[in-house]
């Protein structure tokens, strides 16, 4: 889920990311966006910070939005409800405008996993002809 990370791990995944990532998390209109978000749907002032800060662990690639929702209820401690709404406003205006970024670096992120191994198939075997020595008769 969210791991925890030194202020020099995440700087150093901040200047990895691509030039629109970086705009959306350090934009203006990005935090007045989760602030009126948080505001219109009744987030207390003090875990507003919280919702901004799992918003950019997002951005940088430490959670997917699809964790989003399941963490404003959690961590945060919003309602299932209120963070439902929260959530989907804030892929909204501040996931979807950069999607194709997102959807990069969580492709690059899955590449970057090793690859499963592979078990070798076990082949099929010609069925038997004739009767069967293992059934029973039946009556």
């Amino acid at each position: 889920m969210a791991r925890e990370l030194t202020k020099e791990q995440y700087w150093e995944l901040v200047q990895k990311l691509p030039d629109e990532l970086k705009n959306q998390l350090f934009a203006d209109e990005t935090a007045k966006n989760i602030f009126d978000i948080c505001d219109r749907n009744d987030v207390d002032i003090e875990k507003i910070s919280e919702v901004a800060d799992y918003a950019g662990r997002i951005i940088i690639g430490l959670l997917t939005p699809e964790e989003f929702q399941g963490i404003l209820e959690t961590r945060v401690g919003l309602e299932k409800a209120q963070a439902k709404k929260v959530a989907q406003e804030i892929h909204r205006f501040i996931f979807f405008p950069v999607k194709g970024a997102l959807d990069e670096l969580y492709k690059v992120g899955v590449e970057k996993k090793p690859a499963e191994e592979k078990l070798p198939v076990a082949e099929e075997k010609p069925a038997r002809e004739g009767p069967d020595a293992y059934r029973e008769t039946v009556e």
